[in-house]
């Protein structure tokens, strides 16, 4: 969507307040219900898609600040939309300020404000000017990065494969990125240092591939430059997380379908091809990992997916991975690998993977 369409979004919202109010009605704001009770998940689109259950914020006593709240910073994307400037997440908490009774208290207000402006528009947050803090992905290996200088519009060719011992981070808008390469596959990895170990002895020269550290749950733009790479490059997309319900669901699943919470703008994140390759339960048995018994927030996080997560309740293969784990009652970090030597994850565990499709899982 380009910077028009999200400009006649945002006055038509607009206008329509204007002319309940001019016909001495109260003004309300509509935006769709952000949870998992609200999603549904069809694999042949391959992310959770928003189903029909909406919320109205009705101008009222109760209502009032939040509701100013979002015609304010509504008023706010329109201005840096409009001088083609941009705005982090921190800096619209600050510029409240300015709003006397109005002002966000808490960052956490200023950025839920947010997300439902861009449920309500139904566009992504960048679309709007507003950019996050957080840094988007770094990558290393057989890629190059087609930026622009910003003041002179010059191409600027990046080779990821010519970072010394470091790696390319990813802007947090990438949008405007062209890619070259000759990669096979795309290999996200959850921790960082299991990233520099990879980095550090070629495993992306080994095998021809790309390396992105996720940091994480990935940010938005880790997310959507990996998208943009499978999508656009037909890569496909192999994951590498800790052993345990955080890195299978928050990490693998947030990457693959999305999250009921942001299924708003999931068709622009998620990466549906993506197939998990570890660390998996039966791999804590086969390779006789080192482990950690599992807290009471892991078998809450497991139990509920496989009760009330629909991407779950479409993969029997997860559900009997969960089943395992769980009777295992343990969880195993990817550096549990090092018990078989520093570097058996980089000559043993990941090539015998890529070999085994039959040991992913969906």
């Amino acid at each position: 969507m380009n910077k028009q369409e999200t400009l006649k979004k945002i006055l038509a919202v607009a206008q329509r307040i204007h002319n309940l109010i001019m016909q001495s009605k109260a003004p309300s704001l509509k935006s769709p219900v952000r949870a998992l009770s609200n999603v549904q998940y069809n694999e042949k689109d391959g992310y959770f898609e928003l189903m029909g259950k909406e919320k109205e914020r009705t101008l009222n006593s109760s209502s009032i600040k939040t509701f100013a709240q979002t015609l304010l910073l509504m008023k706010e994307s329109k201005n840096v939309i409009e001088t083609d400037d941009m705005m982090t997440k921190r800096e619209a908490y600050y510029v409240s300020k300015n709003w006397g009774d109005a002002k966000f208290n808490e960052q956490p207000e200023s950025d839920t404000v947010m997300e439902d402006i861009e449920a309500m528009l139904r566009v992504q947050r960048e679309e709007l000017g507003f950019i996050p803090e957080e840094k988007g992905g770094e990558i290393a290996g057989k890629l190059i990065v087609i930026d622009r200088d910003p003041d002179t519009g010059k191409e600027i060719k990046i080779d990821c494969s010519k970072m010394g011992s470091g790696s390319y981070s990813t802007p947090s808008n990438c949008e405007h990125l062209a890619f070259e390469t000759k990669a096979e596959f795309i290999l996200a990895i959850e921790t960082a240092g299991m990233f520099q170990r990879l980095v550090k002895h070629k495993f992306w020269s080994k095998h021809n591939c790309i390396l992105i550290s996720m940091g994480g749950v990935p940010t938005r733009a880790c997310r959507r430059i990996i998208r943009r790479l499978s999508d656009e490059k037909k890569l496909p997309v192999y994951v590498f997380t800790d052993g345990d319900p955080y890195g299978y669901f928050n990490i693998y699943r947030t990457l693959k379908v999305g999250s009921g919470n942001a299924a708003h703008i999931n068709k622009y994140f998620c990466v549906p091809n993506a197939r998990f390759i570890g660390v998996t339960p039966q791999d804590i048995v086969t390779y006789k990992l080192p482990t950690h018994k599992l807290k009471d927030v892991d078998i809450k996080r497991a139990k509920d997916a496989v009760k009330n997560d629909p991407f779950v309740q479409h993969h029997k293969e997860w559900q009997t991975a969960i089943k395992l784990l769980l009777k295992l009652g343990e969880r195993a970090e990817q550096q549990a690998l090092a018990k078989h030597g520093l570097n058996f994850v980089v000559t043993d565990y990941l090539p015998n993977k890529l070999k085994d499709p039959k040991s992913w899982l969906p």
